[in-house]
């Protein structure tokens, strides 16, 4: 397999083309023949076009790269190594949805021949591959999984609009369903994983690595987000306790914040709703999701509150909402926490303004019928809530805050991640608020 994809006389298919899958491929198309297959077909055309819409890997990358982009499923015939990372999202309830991963599965399977490799890097709960996906390749195939084809999964690492931790510096995880499929699968990725591979015991200690890194950081946000509540009812500043037990050695440095996006945010019910399955009921690991999926609702409440105290008539007040990327200097708004205190505002009778000149306009209008306005068109407000920690937002100076305000009130600003000095607005003027 590695001497056929290094002489490219095979090419590896990478089923997938999001801010996993685009800088995977472009990696790999530096070293070998690499297709890029995604079904969005406005998002193929783009990439044909030279635009990279996950602004990822950037323009030039992607004008200059090797990639054959297709949305042609019959394409992937030309593969023998492939490469699934495609979102793994919950429903409704909470629980796993598996749909993207089986379909690409099942794309996979019916576009594979013998002697394939396939890896999966979508973040599942351990069993998922073996499980649940090899059934569907086989189906699809008429393949023997073990005989006919191989598989492995190498959990995705990589942080969105994170350009530190990137795909070359980086450990990278991998797995094999034997020892001949490992050392394939560890070899190939040792083209573009320049920080190394380690290489799992199996398929499943591989899967529940990857989903146990963001429960630990969802456990630990909640923490600071419960002591965030805590302190507030006591009256003391949470941001200065923190930087006072900081001062020990081995204190973490987590802060609290709303937890969004397709990760953090979703990874810890993929391992409960497995736990559930075996008759466990998770305690500490739903408890935190619980805290953190209630802070938006939480911080809605204090802005009401602070709009009554200010004397501020409720269903007229103007509130400006700053940011609904779900996380800092990025576009992607995919399970942002921001529309919870937008939906919990809306049930007072509030409209509020919103505002992300960084946030995918036409992303947030399609998925939340969200329309962003211009940071200029944000005027004549009761109250400003800066949600997301964008370097457009750092940059803005006291002035520009007491230009925005209508005057009728104390100005109410609510700074969620602390991203400025509270002295910087006098207590005569502002009521200051942050998490």
């Amino acid at each position: 397999m590695i001497a056929e994809l290094t002489a490219k006389k095979t090419k590896l298919a990478v089923i997938g083309l999001g801010y996993v899958g685009m800088p995977l491929a472009a990696a790999f198309a530096k070293k070998l023949d690499v297709i890029g297959f995604d079904i969005n077909k406005e998002k193929i055309r783009l990439y044909q076009q030279g635009v990279d819409p996950t602004k990822e890997v950037g323009n030039d990358t992607v004008r200059n790269t090797s990639i054959m982009f297709t949305c042609l499923e019959k394409d992937l015939r030309l593969a023998d190594f492939f490469i699934i990372a495609v979102p793994t999202p919950v429903k409704s309830d909470k629980t796993p949805d598996l749909t993207p991963v089986l379909s690409a599965s099942g794309i996979v399977g019916r576009n594979m021949k013998k002697g394939a490799v396939v890896v999966y890097e979508s973040t599942v709960y351990p069993g998922v591959t073996e499980e649940e996906c090899v059934p569907v390749l086989e189906r699809e195939s008429g393949l023997k999984c073990g005989r006919d084809f191989k598989v492995g999964y190498s959990p995705e690492r990589i942080n969105p609009c994170d350009k530190e931790h990137v795909l070359s510096t980086i450990i990278k995880v991998v797995s094999g369903m034997d020892k001949e499929t490992l050392d394939i699968v560890a070899e190939v990725y040792e083209l573009v994983a320049l920080a190394g591979v380690y290489r799992a015991d199996s398929i499943k200690v591989a899967e529940a690595a990857k989903v146990i890194e963001n429960s630990q950081r969802d456990i630990n946000i909640a923490f600071m987000n419960e002591l965030s509540i805590i302190f507030h009812k006591m009256g003391i500043d949470t941001r200065a306790v923190l930087e006072a037990a900081r001062t020990k050695w081995n204190f973490l440095n987590f802060y609290p914040g709303l937890v969004g996006g397709h990760c953090i945010g979703v990874d810890p019910y993929y391992l409960t709703h497995k736990a559930e399955q075996l008759g466990y009921h998770s305690q500490i690991i739903l408890s935190g999701r619980r805290i953190n999926d209630d802070m938006g609702r939480y911080v809605a409440e204090n802005i009401v509150k602070a709009l009554i105290q200010a004397d501020c008539a409720i269903k007229t007040a103007k509130v400006a909402i700053l940011g609904f990327a779900f996380k800092e200097n990025c576009q992607d708004t995919r399970n942002t926490k921001v529309i919870d205190i937008i939906t919990e505002l809306r049930t007072y009778g509030i409209e509020p303004l919103v505002s992300d000149d960084v946030a995918d306009k036409q992303e947030a209008e399609h998925f939340y019928n969200i329309r962003l306005l211009p940071l200029e068109e944000i005027r004549e407000v009761d109250a400003i809530v800066i949600c997301v920690q964008h370097q457009i937002f750092q940059n803005l100076g006291t002035e520009w805050f007491g230009t925005r305000f209508s005057g009728k009130t104390r100005k109410l600003l609510f700074d969620l991640k602390g991203m400025y000095e509270k002295k910087d607005f006098p207590e005569q003027e502002y009521d200051y608020w942050q998490l």
